[in-house]
């Protein structure tokens, strides 16, 4: 019988315990999209023996490590103060939580005490357990399409089961909003969004947290899946100003660093504003859309110090 790909479903959790999966219930199980896993992702040796025929010889595993990505959709939890249901996928990402009850829960990249998550993938019955994840993501938001907030874990293999798939019990994750015109704006005073202190007509923005991620199993060592390093990046496209309202090419000239910022939604509990105090342009090229010229900036995140991160996400 086949396995329908309609009929999946995804929760996760933080562990206690580093590759020891928690118990995962219902209230655990997320709303995503583009939800992608490699199931064995395995670096084959081969054993290149000398024989008197022709022929491949015998390969053999070394490691074998899994890879799973989706995407959720750029909103809050519907409770000013709430994490979202996916906030454990930010903190295992290294991102640190700080939440104010009843007012704000806001994500920034730690070095330190990095966290992880157990993943149980069911697809139609069949259950993928990956345990010790640790990722990265992307902020992504084009004019007329849901931003979202767009993952990739890596984690360890463990024996796959027939199950019966959770019943999912969906909560924490309101509806979200278009990224257009009055569901993007930017935060007070300012109220539109900036890109190095200029309140543009923006097209499109990313933002990849850029996390280095390092899979080892070593003789004597647990298997454990690491963050050793973060650069992030992104780009910004946006209507391409006169020189006198802004002259981006003497900024990327001269060096000089400018915030982006902006915020998704409008109502409390599903409002998310989008920081990156210090950026540093890396490109600015032209491009058409619509007969258009746009300005196609990238750029790279600064972090001034462990206090003053290259991004914040702050969920009001």
């Amino acid at each position: 019988m086949p396995l329908l790909s309609r009929k999946r479903v995804i929760a996760l959790k933080l562990e206690a315990s580093y590759g020891t999966a928690p118990s995962i219930g219902v209230s655990d199980c997320v709303l995503v999209r583009d939800l992608n896993i490699q199931p064995a992702n395995t670096t084959m040796v081969s054993r290149d023996l000398i024989r008197p025929h022709l022929g491949a010889s015998e390969q053999l595993p070394a490691n074998t490590q899994v890879v799973v990505t989706f995407s959720v959709e750029l909103a809050g939890s519907g409770t000013a103060g709430t994490a979202p249901r996916y906030g454990p996928a930010l903190k295992s990402c290294g991102m640190s939580e700080d939440i104010i009850a009843g007012t704000s829960v806001e994500y920034k990249p730690a070095s330190n005490s990095i966290e992880s998550i157990a993943i149980l993938y069911n697809v139609d019955g069949v259950l993928h357990t990956v345990t010790g994840c640790r990722g990265s993501f992307v902020v992504n938001g084009t004019v007329g399409e849901i931003p979202t907030l767009d993952f990739t874990f890596t984690g360890i293999f463990n024996p796959v089961t027939d199950s019966a798939a959770l019943v999912p019990t969906y909560g924490d994750q309101a509806t979200p909003l278009i990224f257009k015109l009055g569901n993007t704006t930017g935060p007070s005073p300012a109220n539109a969004m900036q890109f190095h202190g200029f309140a543009g007509c923006f097209s499109s923005v990313t933002f990849d947290l850029g996390n280095t991620l390092v899979y080892r199993e070593l003789v004597g060592c647990s298997k454990q899946v690491l963050i050793t390093d973060r650069s992030s990046t992104g780009t910004v496209v946006l209507e391409a100003p006169t020189i006198g309202q802004k002259n981006y090419f003497s900024s990327i000239d001269a060096g000089t660093t400018g915030n982006l910022t902006f915020l998704q939604g409008t109502t409390g509990g599903n409002k998310v504003e989008v920081t990156a105090p210090k950026t540093s342009l890396t490109s600015v090229a032209y491009e058409d859309q619509d007969g258009i010229h746009m300005l196609n900036c990238g750029y790279t995140a600064v972090a001034e110090s462990a206090a003053v991160p290259e991004v914040s996400l702050k969920y009001t």
